[in-house]
C-alpha cells in the first residue's frame, strides 16, 4: 500500500515538473516596454472572405495584441511577432485608417467605430497598442492657433449646407464657431482649419505704384514647440495666399492684355509674409478737371464675432481686401474726390475735410460688411505741376511771411526774456544780501539771548550763595547761643546745688571736709599708732610698718 502511494506521488511530481518545463521553457515569451506582441493562430476556424484579422477561436492574425510583460502561448497553436507600440508625440495627432470593419455608406469617407475607412476619432499624444495589420496610423500636426488669430472651421464631411448658411453638425461647409488661440487636436480629414488675423490691419495705396496690404506679425511666445506648430500653420496660410495673388495677377494680365504695354500694371513681387502688394491705385479727376492720385492708408479691424461670416461670404484676407475693401476705397475716394478742386488737396484745410468725409463714408459702408474702419489717412497727393507750382509758391510766400513774423515775435520774446533774466539775477543778488543780513541779525540776537541767560544764571547763583551763607551764619549763631544758654543753666544749677549743700551742712568748713572725704580713694587704709618718745620714723620701724608706711607716706606726698 505504501509503495503504491509513493508511485502515485512520484508520478504526480514528474507530471508537474514536465508541465512546468513545457510552460516555462517552450511556451513563455517576454514583451519589452514600449513594445507589443501580435499573435498568429495556427489552428481554428478559417477567416471569412475579405477579413484580415481573426478573433478568438479563428485561425490567422489575431485582432487583439498583447502588451508588455510575460506571456505563455502554446508554440504549436500560436506564433508571435514583437513590434513597437504606436507613439504619438506631443503636438501631434494620429489619424487612424481602419482596414477592417463594415463598408461605409455611399458618399461617406469618414468611419465610425466598427467601420472600414478613415476614423473620425483621432489619437492624441501618448502610446497606443494598435494592430498595424488592420489599422494604419498617420501622424499629423495638431492645430496651433497663434495669438492675434482665430481658426475658421470648414467641415469636409456630411451633406452640403444650404447656400448662404453656416454648416451645422453633420453638414459640409463653413461653421459659425471659431477656434480661439490655443492647441487643438482636430482630424484634418474631417475639418479644414484656416487662420485669419483679427484686430487692426492696414491697406496702403501708393499712388500709381500700386497698393500694399499690411497684416500683423505673429506674436512671439515662450514655448518652442508651440512656436513651431504655429509657424507651420502660418506657412500653409501664406502659401494659399500666394496662390490667390498669383491667380489675381494672371486674371489682371489677361484682362489688360489688349492695353498698350506702357499702361499695363506691373506684376509686383511679394517677399514678406505680412505685406501683400496689390496692383491697385487711387486716381480720379478733380472738380476742375485735373487728374489727382494720392497715397493713403486705411486701418480696419475684423471682429471675432463677424470673422466667420466674412470668411464664408468672401474667403481669406486677400479675398476680403480684393472683393470688399479695395472696391469701396476706390469708389468712395473717386466719388468724394470729384467734389473737390485740385487746390483743395494741396491746402491743409481742404485735404483734412476730404479725409474726414472719406473716413465717414468708408465707416458707414464697411459697417454694412461687418468691417470696422478706424482711420483713412491721406499721406501724399499728386497734382499737376501747372496748378501745384503757383499754389506752392504762394503757400511758400505765405509761410515765409508767417515765418518772418514769428521770427520777429521770437526776437521780441528773446529780448523780454533777456530783460527778465537780468531782473531775475538782480533780484537773486538782492535776496542773497537780505538773506545774509537776516542771518547776521538772527545770529546777533541769539548771542545776546545767550549772554543774558548766562548773566542771569550767574546772578541767580550768587543770590543762592548769599542766602546759603546767611542760613549757615544763623545756624552757627543759634547753635552757639543754645550751647551758651545750656552751659549757663548747668553751671547755675550746679552752683545752686553747692549753695544748698553748704546751707545743709551749716558750715563751709564742714562742707569742704565732706567734699575732701568724697575725693579720697576707697581703698585708703588708716592706722592709728600711739608712740612713745622718739621720732615718728623710729616708731614705724618698730611696728614693722616702716617700709609699708614709709611707702604709703611717700605715695601720699
Amino acid at each position: 500500500m505504501n509503495s503504491l502511494k509513493s508511485v502515485i506521488i512520484g508520478s504526480i511530481v514528474l507530471v508537474l515538473l514536465a508541465i512546468f518545463t513545457w510552460e516555462w521553457g517552450f511556451c513563455r515569451f517576454y514583451v519589452e516596454p514600449d513594445q507589443m506582441a501580435i499573435l498568429i493562430a495556427r489552428i481554428g476556424t478559417p477567416l471569412p472572405p475579405g477579413e484580415i484579422l481573426a478573433k478568438k477561436g479563428q485561425m490567422g492574425i489575431q485582432e487583439e495584441v498583447l502588451g508588455e510583460g510575460r506571456h505563455f502561448r502554446n508554440p504549436f497553436e500560436f506564433d508571435h511577432q514583437i513590434m513597437p507600440v504606436i507613439n504619438i508625440p506631443p503636438g501631434k495627432v494620429g489619424v487612424v485608417t481602419a482596414k477592417v470593419g463594415a463598408e461605409l455608406p455611399q458618399g461617406e469617407f469618414l468611419a465610425n467605430d466598427g467601420q472600414k475607412g478613415v476614423s473620425r476619432r483621432v489619437l492624441g499624444p501618448g502610446k497606443y497598442r494598435i494592430n498595424p495589420i488592420g489599422y494604419e496610423v498617420q501622424i499629423e500636426d495638431a492645430v496651433a492657433i497663434p495669438i492675434g488669430y482665430v481658426g475658421l472651421i470648414t467641415s469636409l464631411s456630411g451633406t452640403q449646407a444650404p447656400q448662404g448658411a453656416f454648416a451645422k453638425p453633420g453638414e459640409k461647409g463653413v461653421r459659425s464657431d471659431i477656434l480661439q488661440p490655443g492647441l487643438y487636436y482636430v482630424n484634418p480629414k474631417e475639418f479644414q482649419i484656416n487662420v485669419l488675423e483679427i484686430g487692426v490691419n492696414q491697406v496702403s495705396l501708393l499712388g500709381r505704384e500700386g497698393s500694399t496690404v499690411i497684416t500683423k506679425g505673429k506674436i512671439e511666445g515662450q514655448n518652442a514647440a508651440m512656436e513651431a506648430l504655429e509657424g507651420n500653420l502660418l506657412k500653409q496660410q501664406q502659401a494659399k495666399r500666394r496662390d490667390y495673388y498669383q491667380q489675381m495677377d494672371a486674371d489682371t494680365q489677361q484682362r489688360t492684355a489688349s492695353q498698350p504695354p506702357a499702361k499695363r500694371p506691373a506684376t509686383q513681387q511679394r517677399d514678406t509674409d505680412n505685406v501683400h502688394v496689390l496692383n491697385e491705385f487711387v486716381s480720379f479727376p478733380s472738380r476742375d478737371g485735373f487728374l489727382i492720385s494720392l497715397d493713403m492708408t486705411l486701418e480696419y479691424e475684423f471682429l471675432p464675432e463677424s470673422i466667420a461670416w466674412l470668411y464664408r461670404s468672401y474667403g481669406d484676407l486677400p479675398a476680403v481686401v480684393d472683393k470688399i475693401i479695395m472696391p469701396q476705397i476706390l469708389s468712395i475716394t473717386r466719388n468724394k474726390g470729384s467734389e473737390y478742386r485740385a487746390k483743395d488737396f494741396i491746402l491743409g484745410e481742404g485735404r483734412e475735410k476730404f479725409q474726414n468725409d472719406m473716413t465717414e463714408a468708408l465707416s458707414k459702408t464697411m459697417a454694412e460688411k461687418k468691417i470696422i474702419t478706424h482711420n483713412a489717412l491721406i499721406r501724399h497727393v499728386d497734382v499737376p505741376m501747372q496748378i501745384l507750382d503757383p499754389i506752392q509758391k504762394a503757400s511758400i510766400a505765405t509761410e515765409q511771411n508767417l515765418t518772418n513774423i514769428e521770427r520777429q515775435n521770437t526776437a521780441r520774446k528773446q529780448a523780454e526774456l533777456n530783460s527778465n533774466q537780468s531782473l531775475i539775477e538782480q533780484r537773486r543778488a538782492q535776496v542773497a544780501q537780505e538773506t545774509l543780513k537776516l542771518k547776521a541779525e538772527i545770529a546777533a540776537d541769539q548771542d545776546k539771548q545767550v549772554a543774558e541767560i548766562q548773566a542771569g544764571t550767574v546772578q541767580q547763583i550768587a543770590l543762592i550763595d548769599k542766602n546759603t551763607a546767611e542760613v549757615r551764619a544763623n545756624k552757627t549763631r543759634t547753635l552757639g547761643k543754645a550751647a551758651a544758654d545750656a552751659m549757663k543753666l548747668v553751671e547755675s544749677e550746679r552752683a545752686r546745688g553747692s549753695q544748698m549743700k553748704t546751707q545743709a551742712f551749716g558750715d563751709p568748713i564742714a562742707y569742704s571736709l565732706y567734699e575732701f572725704a568724697g575725693s579720697l580713694r576707697p581703698d585708703l587704709m588708716i592706722n592709728i599708732l600711739h608712740s612713745g618718745q622718739g621720732t615718728l620714723w623710729t616708731d614705724l620701724e618698730k611696728a614693722n610698718l616702716g617700709e609699708l608706711g614709709g611707702a604709703s607716706l611717700l605715695n601720699k606726698k
